[in-house]
């Protein structure tokens, strides 16, 4: 019998940007070695049969070989999907090669209670509207804290360079946001 399938989300790893370690305080000396982490870090947890989106800003050239851009996110298992992101230009060779869907957001609104987006959502709508959903799961915004308690980021400065678990982040955020009553 198979193992369930499990979905996975990350957002900003910007492969191949030398700078992005300054900009937000990474805890690597280059870009490589960043890369080679979130790589190791992404397939000791993700399985070949497993969904994982990400929520934008993929990689940044930066000068860098094409090529080493491709065999890293040919690399990555499982079954990738994108959100786009504001530095995930298209039409793009190896987005679009690499990644099954590209959208600008996914609905998870039964299943998990949450939208996925790169970018933080104004969360002003009702929490019944059908396209709304009572949690934004993002990126974009990485060390800085989300601005309220709807907004989960998964920027990988917020979970360990490493793909998270969909069903577990949005079970421990319920978890945590049911004794406050102050969800804006």
């Amino acid at each position: 019998m198979s193992e369930k399938r499990k979905i996975w989300v990350i957002s900003d790893t910007h492969f191949g940007h030398e700078n992005i370690i300054h900009y937000c305080n990474r805890p690597f000396r280059s870009s490589k070695e960043m890369d080679d982490a979130m790589q190791a870090n992404w397939n000791r947890v993700v399985s070949p049969q497993d969904i994982v989106y990400h929520l934008g800003d993929v990689y940044f050239t930066g000068g860098k070989d094409p090529d080493y851009f491709w065999k890293l996110v040919k690399s990555l298992k499982g079954r990738k999907r994108l959100v786009l992101g504001n530095h995930d230009e298209l039409p793009n060779k190896l987005l679009q090669e690499h990644f099954q869907k590209i959208t600008v957001w996914r609905h998870f609104g039964k299943d998990y209670g949450c939208i996925l987006t790169h970018v933080p959502m104004q969360m002003d709508a009702r929490e019944d509207d059908p396209y709304q959903a009572p949690f934004n799961v993002h990126g974009h915004i990485h060390e800085k804290k989300p601005s309220t308690k709807r907004h989960i980021c998964v920027s990988v400065e917020h979970i360990d360079y490493t793909p998270v678990n969909l069903e577990v982040l949005m079970a421990t955020h319920n978890k945590q946001t049911a004794t406050t009553t102050d969800l804006p």
